[in-house]
């Protein structure tokens, strides 16, 4: 009696929580409840509670709650259950099926995945021929239940088996066995979905139901043969409207399933079926039904795209499979713009790849018999396409939507992959096809000529020329010819024709004479805000692959850029650096000075003011500019790209003098600084000057080391007032290219020791509000840990740098791991750092067992394995005395742990000591049951 009185109490406070969770307002009461709910639902009384809620006086909502945790007991404890209570549970679940077969549908639902559920796990053993009772049971008479309505229950049951089935989590040779009796049982299905698709009688709900059962057995690999009938009949209840989604689902399940392709004579029966679907197709298209014409869509595709390989070696069938490709190139060209008017067209292009592989995978005497057939049928669909990339007309574009204007611009892109791909195939051909329609286009004199054509035939070339080479085509100056002859009255079309340009950057290089007739369309187009990214785009190709041509015109794209206002001005600047690169220094140093000007005295005005938002975006801005114009701006190129195989038009006299960004830098330096002394704690700011500088070492290197001695003062300054994290990645840059110098030596030693210095104070006064810098911190000393180690007496304890490891950012704890495996790999060779490691190590070891125990996330378990096995790799003897020692404590690592586990783990582990891969492994485990989640659902996924 306590025991029932503690279930109807439970009972009760059920009802109070799913009342609340379902009526309450509150979302904090909502979600206080469903938590409450969830471990109701895991909970031991969960079985007789269970029961309670499903009683009929009760309201679906409780119901449906019942009937889940009768599911959620079953498939994840399944282990709680005793063996003898089996068929009592089967039993109680066929009769509240039988129940509910005429009530709410969705508590129906989760009753019969709760009996799929256990029928999944006690097959076969326990429960042989499971699917051959249920389907006896639900076709007896008796009862108070109708025969449609037990029907019904009965074709829910068997349709969410196999689904049950798809995301269990039995285990893997547990799935194996299931998975072969579910396959045998097809037997006792297959019989009973056709009588029931046959009957004239049949309700066009219980067909419906039908399909949808027999689109989840597919997924079971079913063999298509064996589903024949089936199939054929799908193909009739297309012509019924009621039945038509369900019945294209079940089609293009049933042959998407890879076992499929092994029936060859049963896809030699499909195709003429779906071949038949051809009228249908074209009065759905007629008739604007988007739905019709994209479901026979689907299945054409899915039978074209999963079996072309096997319906092409069919070569006596070649006529039915080239009128299916037909079908395909229908669907592909179906009137209309995509996304507004059809979205079928975008389902085919896959296909048309996978029929190019596998026609180019044929032997070479076989494939030159298919490309006679389907080259034409390839060119044919460059026209589809090109004609389906089209812009509508302006009126009808401007009333699209933001969203139908972006899913358009995807849609074109993938057109662009395809005619890549397609290019492939065809080769120099296809572009001289392209080039032919164009020079038709633009030569004709009468007005009935759309700029949509012109674009299109453009895009065409744009598609290919930016990623196949086109070095060689003999089309190339005729299409450079004929560019300057487009009329651009338009946003799109001059858009194309610049990024045409740009894709054409390698070719102009090596034909610089050309660079005249397109330039001037550059920087035409660089006044046109809405042309801002497309031809700043393309002036920066322009720039990177033809600097050495480009002198003539340096000072009229110097002038241009000068006065404009682009909302692209970062790669313009990038675009001036490559242009400035191929200048002799005076030059260089000329144009720099006009350029940036303006923005130095902008910038001396702005470092003047009082530091508020509006300045703060300013300056930011000016430094981002002059950040990007370095990035680029590297004369050290000019001679090695003008070494012996060039030709003597680009030979570049070697340049002598400082670099010019070094003169700039060294100019503009006390301006820098006084910036500095006002933003110092502004990380925004910081960051910034920082990327002038960093950029211009990456890209200088050796060449920077002028300015090694004054930046290493101020960043030492800098870090030493204020700490920031970019501070310490410029120091990084700076340690990794001059450390190795006896010139720059002392001022970076001196730096080091600055930097280290201060970090180590934070470390002291708790490190926990600046994870950024402590993950700086320590990809330093990652990088520079051995030559640190060599020069340098720093005090050095390991002490502060273990408290990292316990930090709760993932990059933080992540750049720390990799510290320490790169100190521990030389512990053999470096006296300090074995000495550092017998002092301390036991701390790290302690700190990598506290996170394995379950400190820090699971995501991170392979960085602290790495520093396991680089322990038990460099300092076997160490380590096997302090895990002995740390193991013993007793709940330590997790009080979840037995003594027995801990040794296990402590003997794997020493004995890997060449594969990491496998304590990788290990140490997944262990954690594992370190959490007390070892076996359960949420290991499966780990």
């Amino acid at each position: 009696s306590v025991s029932l009185s503690k279930t109807v109490f439970l009972a009760l406070c059920l009802f109070q929580a799913l009342h609340q969770l379902y009526y309450d307002p509150n979302i904090e009461n909502k979600n206080l409840a469903q938590k409450w709910l969830m471990q109701a639902q895991v909970s031991p009384q969960a079985w007789q509670f269970c029961w309670v809620l499903l009683r009929p006086e009760k309201v679906p909502e409780i119901q449906y709650f019942g009937a889940s945790a009768l599911h959620t007991k079953i498939s994840r404890y399944w282990g709680d259950i005793p063996a003898e209570q089996y068929d009592t549970l089967k039993t109680q679940l066929f009769s509240q099926i039988a129940r509910f077969a005429s009530g709410s549908k969705i508590v129906l639902t989760r009753l019969c995945v709760a009996l799929a559920s256990l029928a999944l796990n006690m097959m076969p053993e326990a429960w042989p021929g499971a699917v051959s009772e249920m389907v006896r049971m639900f076709q007896e008479e008796g009862g108070e239940v109708d025969g449609r309505a037990r029907c019904l229950a009965l074709l829910e049951l068997l349709t969410v088996l196999p689904e049950e089935f798809q995301t269990s989590r039995l285990p893997q040779y547990r799935k194996g066995q299931v998975r072969g009796a579910l396959g045998r049982e097809w037997t006792a299905v297959y019989p009973l979905l056709q009588q029931l698709l046959r009957q004239p009688d049949s309700p066009p709900l219980v067909k419906a139901r039908v399909l949808k059962c027999l689109s989840s057995w597919v997924l079971l690999d079913v063999p298509l043969n064996e589903s024949e009938g089936l199939v054929e009949a799908c193909f009739t209840a297309l012509s019924d409207p009621e039945l038509f989604d369900t019945a294209v689902e079940a089609i293009v399940n049933t042959i998407s399933q890879p076992d499929s392709q092994r029936y060859v004579n049963t896809l030699l029966k499909l195709v003429p079926q779906v071949l038949q679907l051809q009228e249908q197709l074209r009065d759905a298209v007629q008739n604007g039904d988007m739905e019709t014409s994209h479901g026979i869509c689907r299945i054409a595709v899915s039978l074209g795209e999963n079996h072309s390989r096997a319906l092409l070696e069919q070569v006596e069938h070649w006529q039915s499979f080239l009128a299916l490709v037909n079908m395909i190139m229908f669907c592909t060209g179906i009137p209309g713009h995509y996304p507004v008017n059809e979205t079928t067209s975008s389902l085919t292009l896959t296909f048309w790849y996978t029929l190019q592989d596998d026609i180019m995978s044929f032997e070479a005497e076989k494939q030159a018999v298919y490309l006679q057939v389907y080259r034409p049928v390839y060119f044919q669909l460059v026209d589809v396409l090109l004609h389906k990339a089209q812009f509508p007309t302006d009126e009808e574009y401007a009333s699209w939507s933001s969203d139908e204007k972006e899913q358009f611009r995807i849609y074109r892109v993938d057109i662009s992959d395809t005619l890549m791909y397609v290019y492939e195939m065809l080769g120099a051909e296809l572009l001289s096809n392209l080039y032919d329609k164009l020079g038709r286009l633009l030569t004709n004199t009468e007005p009935t000529t759309t700029w949509q054509h012109t674009e299109a035939l453009l895009y065409g070339f744009q598609s290919i020329a930016e990623t196949i080479d086109v070095n060689y085509s003999d089309v190339i100056p005729g299409l450079i010819g004929l560019i300057p002859r487009i009329n651009i009255n338009n946003v799109q079309l001059a858009d194309t024709v610049m990024f045409t340009i740009g894709a054409l950057a390698e070719w102009l290089a090596d034909h610089p004479v050309m660079l005249s007739s397109v330039l001037p369309l550059v920087l035409q187009a660089l006044g046109n805000p809405d042309l801002s990214v497309s031809s700043v785009s393309t002036l920066k190709k322009i720039c990177r692959e033809c600097k050495y041509d480009l002198p003539p015109y340096a000072n009229n794209i110097v002038a241009v850029s000068q006065v404009l206002h682009t909302s692209q001005c970062m790669w313009l600047m990038q675009a001036l650096g490559f242009l400035l690169s191929a200048l002799p220094v005076e030059e260089i140093l000329r144009n720099l000075h006009s350029l940036i000007t303006p923005y130095i005295q902008q910038l001396e005005k702005l470092a003047g003011e009082t530091p508020n938002p509006s300045n703060k975006l300013a300056i930011i801005h000016i430094l981002g500019l002059l950040s990007n114009l370095f990035t680029t701006l590297d004369i050290t190129k000019q001679e090695e790209e003008s070494g012996e195989n060039a030709p003597p038009i680009k030979s570049v006299p070697p340049q002598t003098g400082p670099n010019p960004v070094v003169v700039v830098l060294q100019q503009v330096f006390a301006l820098i600084q006084t910036v500095l002394s006002k933003w110092l704690n502004d990380s925004q700011v910081v960051e910034a000057v920082c990327a002038i500088f960093e950029k211009s070492v990456k890209t200088l290197l050796h060449d920077f080391a002028p300015m090694v001695s004054q930046l290493s003062e101020m960043l030492g300054q800098m870090y030493s007032t204020i700490p920031q994290a970019s501070a310490l990645d410029l120091t990084r840059q700076m340690v990794h290219i001059f450390a190795s110098e006896t010139n720059h030596f002392p001022p970076i030693k001196a730096l080091f020791e600055l930097v280290t210095s201060v970090t180590l104070t934070i470390f002291q006064q708790g490190p926990r509000d600046h994870p950024d810098i402590v993950d700086s911190f320590m990809q330093l000393q990652a990088q520079v840990c051995f030559w640190f180690l060599i020069s340098f007496t720093l005090g050095f304890s390991l002490l502060f740098r273990v408290l990292s490891l316990k930090f709760p950012e993932g990059p933080t704890v992540k750049s720390t791991c990799f510290f320490f495996t790169e100190l521990i790999a030389h512990c053999a060779d470096v006296p300090p750092v074995g000495q550092v490691l017998q002092e301390d190590g036991k701390l790290l070891l302690l700190a990598v067992l506290e996170a394995i125990g379950g400190q820090s996330s699971r995501s991170l378990m392979d960085q602290f394995a790495e520093v396991l096995f680089c322990l038990n790799k460099h300092c076997f003897a160490l380590l096997t005395v302090w895990l002995k020692e740390a193991l013993r404590s007793p709940g330590f690592p997790s009080s979840r742990v037995s003594d027995e586990q801990k040794d296990t783990f402590s003997q794997q582990v020493l004995r890997e000591r060449v594969n990491k891969r496998r304590v990788k492994d290990i140490v997944k485990e262990f954690t594992l049951v370190c959490r007390g989640l070892h076996g359960t659902e949420y290991a499966a996924d780990y």
